[in-house]
């Protein structure tokens, strides 16, 4: 009679990299099978590092979401941009995401090249070609060649994050390549971030969603208050904070019609995500200077930088 071998624990950070809509965030709900990352049509949505845990078999595997590399303009883009190299800095993998339908773009090559200088000598380096579903085989094959050539990727696979094609492979080939070690999340958590952020994440993703051009990127959302009711309920309470005096009334809207449903709509994907029903308060507050506000970054999870660092 032998002994059934036991499978050793593996676990480690894998750290989702690419330019902005890459599709990170949509590609780190799919690997966790619940939302944790807000998704929208518009670039640089995530701001802070956000981190997704995904079981698969022995392995406990934690998805990074970092913002879009860019070229930042912008205090708070310069604090995103830092974030996003941080995070692919303490990973075991780092996994690089190209659009398909975009191909090597000169964004893609700066961040090939500086992963060139930054990768670490134990860092594995993955290639995902996403969205798939928009170009025909043949470019497929050239583009994968195409950046191949130019960087020595350990793998490459082909996905559509939307629809699911190509993730197992991802899943079990990064189950198999972090380190053997315990798990460093308990079996049933799902994400790291505290829930008081990711309600303020998911009122933010409502508002971008609903808002049009720069006004989405000139707003933050903070929970101010978070109190827990003997019925199983939960009152929350959240502030808007907006740049100008105008951009309050757009997010309010005529005769706040565009505030109200922007709360149906938060109130009612928070409940989801905590299973239990909940009050959702949400407050406008203008606040000029917010985007040079140290406490404003700290409570994104974001390091507040100076100059060009």
């Amino acid at each position: 009679m032998t002994d059934t071998p036991i499978s050793t624990s593996r676990a480690g950070f894998v750290a989702l990299i690419g330019e902005p809509n890459a599709g990170k965030s949509t590609l780190t709900n799919r690997m966790v099978g619940a939302k944790v990352s807000i998704v929208t049509h518009k670039v640089q949505t995530t701001r802070a590092r956000i981190r997704g845990v995904a079981l698969e078999g022995p392995a406990q595997i934690v998805f990074v979401d970092t913002p879009g590399l860019f070229r930042p303009r912008r205090r708070l883009d310069r604090a995103m941009v830092a974030a996003a190299w941080g995070g692919a800095a303490d990973a075991d993998v780092i996994v690089l995401l190209v659009e398909a339908h975009r191909g090597l773009t000169d964004g893609t090559q700066a961040i090939i090249d500086a992963l060139h200088e930054r990768a670490g000598p134990n860092q594995v380096v993955a290639l995902a070609i996403n969205k798939i579903d928009r170009v025909k085989a043949e470019v497929l094959l050239a583009l994968t060649a195409q950046l191949n050539a130019v960087f020595p990727f350990a793998r490459s696979f082909m996905i559509s994050a939307e629809k699911g094609h190509g993730v197992d492979d991802l899943r079990r080939w990064l189950s198999e390549t972090l380190p053997e070690g315990p798990w460093l999340y308990p079996e049933d958590q799902i994400a790291d971030l505290p829930l008081r952020m990711i309600a303020a994440e998911m009122t933010r993703e409502k508002l971008t969603l609903r808002l049009h051009q720069e006004l989405p990127y000139q707003l933050t959302v903070e929970t101010e208050q978070w109190q827990e009711r003997k019925d199983g309920s939960v009152r929350i309470d959240q502030m808007i904070y907006v740049a100008r005096d105008g951009h309050k009334g757009i997010v309010l809207g005529n005769r706040g019609e565009t505030i109200k449903s922007i709360s149906q709509a938060a109130r009612a994907e928070i409940a989801a995500f905590l299973e239990r029903p909940v009050h959702l308060f949400l407050q406008v507050k203008v606040r000029e200077n917010w985007m040079e506000d140290a406490e404003r970054y700290s409570e994104m999870g974001l390091e507040f930088r100076d100059g060009n660092t």
